[in-house]
């Protein structure tokens, strides 16, 4: 399989449109860096099967393939009707409450105690992704009287969100929990945390990931963009959830707010995923809108790490068409001089460290020297992400000897991640960086590598040197 040449990553949601090897290859063939396990859906035994399929093709493609473990989250929803739907009429009262038996056009069950807890008067609900709007008149502890604001069809389980509420919840359910340890038993490569209201739910996640596995924080709650660069700078990765956050903030906002989020998120050189309705008309169809094609575009032009496709590819008609249009816009923005010059208007400053120094270092080299690629050397993958950070204009070959490693750098910026063995020594790292560079097909003799490591080989974090290298035969060092 030849090596990617688009920089943008593709994250892609398997269900049951594509859950089979085939269809996982094909998804891979068509573009998709990592795979999305939507723990909302499936069981445990669909799931496992979907990871073992991701790794076969792995190991027969010889190409890493991430694995983000999305949890669910503490989804708030209303109970069931006894007709199964109710039309809600505007200026209409209606009832909230813990009663578990059926509603209906009067009054509806919210078990959800902790929604009463933080109710006030004049606090907006918004049921079904904001079809139908709710303002609250009186409430206590277990109800909340409410007058239909916007009304219409409202049916069993549809979820509650509440703007500018802040609910005393952590983000992590009991079957949040179970899930948690299902992605860490079965080698996930990244853990998204639904739902992030504030730094100490990102703190809590850590805590029980331990390591394990990288952690990235979903930014779809208000709450969650007051303390954004705390978020970010906590977690290993954000992704702008534009689903829920469309609906708690004016849709107006949400643009400028994306912009904003990739724009700290690169400033910290942390990954940051773009997602939720990318392509939403290719669920049904086998062509996007032009505004779905504008919306993949514009992603792509901010320099967001990867872009995600959700039911466009879990239970779509047109699954493997998504992933190849996806890449298709991607690609022909990269190709496009004002690709470059964006992305350079909104380059972050290095910090004033070693690494920073030597890694911005790295990419004017690169630049003026014309050379085939920048290999990172690196035991960490802080090495690979800070020339992530830079967006060189050179592909990156991110080198290291951790398998866990490679697979999560396959959700950043412009990285190849290729595993090899640990050098022995400065020398051996040159020699193993230009033969790789030929043999995954970003070299040919005659060309320049610029080399990026921590020294003394093996160090993890101290990228502190920089080296120019010549191909040439069996790859002399320059």
């Amino acid at each position: 399989m030849t090596r990617r040449t688009r920089q943008a990553k593709i994250v892609a949601t398997l269900g049951p449109a594509s859950s089979t090897a085939a269809e996982i290859r094909a998804l891979v063939e068509a573009g998709v860096d990592v795979f999305r396990l939507n723990m909302s859906h499936g069981s445990h035994d669909d799931q496992k099967a979907r990871v073992a399929a991701i790794r076969a093709l792995e190991a027969s493609i010889g190409r890493p393939l991430g694995i983000l473990v999305d949890l669910q989250g503490p989804k708030i929803r209303v109970g069931k009707f006894a007709g199964g739907l109710v039309e809600l009429i505007r200026g209409q009262p209606f009832r909230l409450d813990q009663d578990a038996a059926a509603g209906d056009a009067t009054r509806a069950p919210l078990l959800h105690p902790e929604v009463f807890a933080a109710l006030e008067p004049g606090a907006l609900l918004l049921l079904d992704d904001g079809r139908v709007r709710l303002r609250v008149e009186r409430c206590d502890a277990r109800s909340a009287e409410t007058t239909v604001v916007v009304g219409g069809a409202l049916s069993d389980n549809k979820g509650v969100n509440l703007p500018g509420v802040r609910l005393p919840l952590g983000p992590l359910t009991d079957k949040d929990r179970r899930d948690l340890q299902f992605g860490l038993d079965n080698g996930a490569d990244w853990i998204a945390l639904s739902f992030v209201q504030h730094l100490d739910d990102v703190a809590e996640a850590r805590r029980l990931i331990a390591g394990r596995a990288a952690l990235m924080a979903k930014l779809e709650k208000p709450s969650a963009i007051e303390h954004l660069e705390d978020i970010v700078d906590m977690a290993d990765a954000v992704m702008i959830a534009r689903g829920d956050l469309g609906v708690e903030v004016p849709p107006e906002e949400v643009p400028g707010l994306q912009k904003r989020i990739v724009g700290v998120a690169r400033q910290a050189g942390k990954p940051v995923v773009v997602a939720t309705q990318m392509l939403e008309s290719m669920v049904r169809s086998p062509a996007p809108t032009r505004a779905e094609a504008s919306d993949v575009a514009t992603a792509a032009y901010d320099g967001a790490d990867a872009l995600m496709l959700s039911a466009e590819t879990a239970s779509g008609d047109f699954p493997v068409e998504a992933v190849a249009i996806m890449d298709r816009i991607i690609t022909t923005v990269e190709r496009d001089e004002r690709h470059r010059r964006m992305l350079d208007m909104a380059q972050a400053d290095p910090e004033r460290t070693g690494p920073d120094a030597i890694t911005a270092a790295a990419r004017q080299v690169a630049q003026t020297l014309h050379a085939a690629a920048i290999a990172t050397y690196s035991v960490s993958g802080s090495t690979t992400l800070r020339a992530a950070r830079e967006r060189p204009e050179a592909p990156i070959l991110g080198l290291t000897p951790s398998i866990a490693v490679a697979r999560r750098l396959a959700l950043a910026w412009g990285v190849n991640s290729v595993l090899t063995d640990d050098a022995h020594s400065f020398d051996d790292m040159i020699v193993r960086a230009c033969q790789l560079a030929v043999a995954e097909g970003f070299a040919t003799p005659g060309q320049r590598i610029v080399i990026t490591a921590g020294m003394p080989v093996g160090t993890p974090g101290a990228t502190n040197t920089l080296h120019v290298a010549w191909i040439e035969g069996l790859a002399r060092r320059a």
